[in-house]
This record gives structure tokens, sequence and C-alpha cells, in this order.
């Protein structure tokens, strides 16, 4: 499985190289576009690398029931 960092890290370097085209074109209107789809997209990402975390057991050995996976997910998206 991909670890955190590198998941973050390969959708960093997508958008930082359609960045670069965009800043070579100049076209400011692009930059600022991909700027907010990274932002929400990195958002978006996280939330679910934080969902995959909590359905993952953290010890080999430990078991922890589907009812209980699903409240951990519900604490994790309740607003706060």
């Amino acid at each position: 499985m991909r670890t955190r960092d590198r998941v973050l890290h390969s959708l960093e370097n997508v958008y930082r190289g359609a960045f670069t085209t965009a800043e070579d074109a100049d076209d400011s209107a692009a930059m600022g576009q991909l700027d907010l789809e990274y932002q929400r997209d990195q958002l978006k990402l996280e939330v679910l690398l934080d969902i995959r975390d909590l359905l993952i057991s953290e010890k080999p050995d430990a078991t922890t029931s589907l009812l209980e996976k699903a409240q951990n997910i519900r604490k994790l998206t309740r607003l706060r």
C-alpha cells in the first residue's frame, strides 16, 4: 500500500507540472485555477487517507468490528 507521503507527493507532482506549463505560457487564469484545484484535491485526498487509516487495523492481531470502524469514520466526518 502506498504511504500517505507518497500519495500526496504524486498529487503535488501532477499539479506542479501543469502549473509550470501554465506559468511558462504566462497564463495567470490557469495558474489560479490550478492552485485552487490542487488545494481542493489535497483536502479530499487527505480525508480519504484518514478514512483508509481508520479502516486498517493498527495491530495485525487486532480485530475491529465493522461497527467500530463506521463509528470512527462518523467521528472523523462530524462537523466541528
